[in-house]
Parts: structure tokens; C-alpha cells; sequence
């Protein structure tokens, strides 16, 4: 009952915009013979200035709050009456904060057909210092009644996932209402049908490999995502690589509806790290894009190394042919440039380019090193 409890605060558990400012009192029950000169206030454990208390009465002693900064945590910062050996009288909850804004920024993907999970961005600040709920609603565009979503947080903070009972062929309505106790706000409403939102787990069994002794390119085999197995759709993939010591993906976009693609143009004896992503378009008839799934786990192989890098028991076997061979590769590619016609060839064009060589050897080393 009142008469039992020590003291009494007022307002109690109050709940204001930031920046407001408040005037609490504390009001002893006169069973404990305490007056407002033997009480204190704290917020949040901290003991507040004697400057901010009025006493307005023999048991009655308030305090004034100015400029109040957003509630430390979501259930309420705690104001609390103490009498003068620190015994708690009474206590209450402010919370300060500000209404929820308009969620925005909704997106949906279907993994299968029957399913659909959203998530969305709680507006351009999204701080509201306070509790704030989200609830996804949904329901066929033309009739049917609302539904809300019950699965949260499935696909990060701001999310839910509908399993079941989703119908094709037939637009639905989608929006978010966003509450707290200051206020409710309500995003913008989308409208999707399943078909044209259906993505899929990376593609399975990613596998790198050598082509034989090419030291320039490696073949990447995949399959495809087993869950549309069953269903009439297209599919296109992309791959993505990199270096092994650099954070840099290159992408190859052109790969098409192939299970398999050769990267070719690589360094020779370096590890090269492989990702592919599917993205399932077309599905019975959708003039949709399609979405793209993740990133399948990197999978990594090497390039041969060149005969250049290559090392052995005993360079000097095979040092002159290497030698050889390497002047005729750098021969014929300098001829290719500078030659029209195999009636130029001849001993002066030779001449001609032992001239260039010799220069490109003297720039090389004023350099300092290869160009």
C-alpha cells in the first residue's frame, strides 16, 4: 500500500524529448520521520548538486533537471531519493529521447520461392536514445488482410524472415512501422512479387586448378546452386580474384550461364585466391534482373612459375638455350612493331635490332633495373 512505501516520487517514470528540462519531487511518508533536509538525489549513481534541490515543504524536496541529454540506456536512466545514510527512499525512470524516424531503405530476397526476408535502415539518424520497436508488415497488393512478420534479427539488427504461406504470381505490399514512446513512424510501402526477388547460396564445389604448364592461367570449375534446381529459370555467374598479398578483387563479368571459365593474363608462381556468385534471373517468365547471392568461400591455387624463376641443379646445362630462346622471343616481338612484311627481314634488320638492344641493356642499368 502507499502508507508502507518510504517516499513517493512525482512524475513518475517520465518520458521526455531531449533538450527538456524537469522538476522532480520527493515526498517522505511521515512513518519515517524524515525531513527534506536529510534527503539527496542521484541519476544514475551520481550524486546530484545541492544547487538543483528546493526543499518544498517539511518532507517534500525536489530537484531541477536542465538540457537533458538522451537516456544512457534504453531502459531509463534512474533518478533516485536517498536519505542521508544513503538508504534508497524511492526511485524513478527517465527516459529521454527522441520519436522513431521513417524506416527507409527496404530490400527483400527470396532463397527458394516459399520464403522472404527483409531488412531496412531505421532512418537517417537512427539513435532515438530510447526502446524503439520494428514491425514488418506485409500483404497481398489487392486484397487479403495485414500480416506482420514474427522471425527478427535473422539477417542482421534490422530484419525479419517470413518462411511460408507466401503466394507467386501476385504482388505483395511491404512496409515497416517503426515505435517508442514518443512516437510512431511509418516507412514507404514497396511492392515485389517473390519471383522477381529470388537469389541463392553461392555456388557449391568452387574448385582452381593449373592448365597444364601455362604459367599465365589457372581454370575454375563450379556447380550450380542446388535449391532452384527444380525450377524454370536462367542463371549468370561472375567470378572475382586477387593476389594473395593484395586486398584488390578483379572482376569477370562476362562469364554468362557457364559452369566453368579460364582466367587467363595471371603472374606466373603466384598464389591466386577465387571467389564466383550466381545471380538466378528469368525465373517463370520474370523480366526482373535478379539478385545476387554471395560470394562463395575463397578458394586458392598457384601459377607454374616461369622458366625464368624456375631454379635447378645445374643452370649452366640449359643457360644458353634459355638465353637463346629468350633473344628470339624478344626478336620477333620487337620485328612484329617494326618489320611490315617478311621482305624486311634480313641481316640489317637484325643489326638494326641488336642497336636497340644495346640500348634498352644501357637504359636498364642506369636505371637500375628492369623495364
Amino acid at each position: 500500500s502507499p502508507a508502507a512505501d518510504p517516499a513517493v516520487i512525482s512524475p513518475q517514470d517520465p518520458t521526455l524529448l531531449i533538450g527538456s528540462s524537469l522538476v522532480a519531487t520527493c515526498t517522505v511518508s511521515p512513518d519515517f520521520h524524515l525531513k527534506a533536509e536529510d534527503l539527496y538525489w542521484t541519476l544514475n549513481g551520481r550524486r546530484l548538486p545541492a544547487a538543483s534541490y528546493t526543499a518544498l515543504g517539511p518532507t517534500t524536496l525536489s530537484v531541477a533537471l536542465a538540457h537533458l541529454n538522451g537516456s544512457k540506456q534504453q531502459s531509463g536512466d534512474n533518478l533516485v531519493c536517498h536519505s542521508r545514510d544513503g538508504g534508497i527512499l524511492a526511485g524513478s525512470c527517465l527516459y529521454v529521447g527522441l520519436p522513431p524516424e521513417k524506416p527507409v531503405n527496404i530490400t527483400c530476397w527470396s532463397k527458394n520461392m516459399k520464403d522472404l526476408t527483409c531488412k531496412w535502415a531505421p532512418g537517417t539518424e537512427g539513435e532515438t536514445f530510447l526502446h524503439t520497436n520494428y514491425t514488418l508488415k506485409y500483404k497481398l497488393r489487392w486484397y487479403g488482410r495485414d500480416n506482420t512478420c514474427q522471425e527478427y534479427h535473422t539477417a542482421g539488427p534490422y530484419s525479419c524472415h517470413i518462411p511460408k504461406d507466401l503466394a507467386l504470381f501476385t504482388p505483395y505490399e511491404i512496409w515497416v512501422e517503426a515505435s517508442n514512446r514518443l512516437g510512431v513512424a511509418v516507412s514507404d510501402v514497396i511492392m515485389l512479387d517473390i519471383l522477381d526477388v529470388v537469389t541463392t547460396d553461392p555456388p557449391p564445389d568452387v574448385h582452381v586448378s593449373r592448365v597444364g604448364d601455362l604459367e599465365d592461367q589457372l581454370s575454375v570449375r563450379w556447380s550450380s546452386p542446388p535449391a532452384l534446381k527444380d525450377f524454370l529459370f536462367q542463371a549468370k555467374y561472375q567470378i572475382q580474384y586477387r593476389v594473395e598479398d593484395s586486398s584488390e578483387w578483379k572482376v569477370v563479368d562476362d562469364v554468362g550461364n557457364q559452369t566453368s571459365c579460364r582466367l587467363a593474363g595471371l603472374r606466373p608462381g603466384t598464389v591466386y585466391f577465387v571467389q564466383v556468385r550466381c545471380n538466378p534471373f528469368g525465373i517463370y517468365g520474370s523480366k526482373k534482373a535478379g539478385i545476387w547471392s554471395d560470394w562463395s568461400n575463397p578458394t586458392a591455387a598457384s601459377t607454374p612459375r616461369s622458366e625464368r624463376a624456375a631454379g635447378g641443379c645445374d643452370p649452366k646445362g640449359g643457360e644458353q638455350n634459355t638465353t637463346l630462346r629468350r633473344e628470339l622471343k624478344q626478336f620477333f616481338g620487337w620485328v612484329k612493331k617494326h618489320a611490315y612484311g617478311c621482305s624486311n627481314l634480313g641481316i640489317k634488320l637484325y643489326d638494326q635490332w641488336r642497336v636497340w638492344l644495346q640500348k634498352s641493356h644501357k637504359t636498364r642499368n642506369q636505371v637500375g633495373k628492369e623495364p
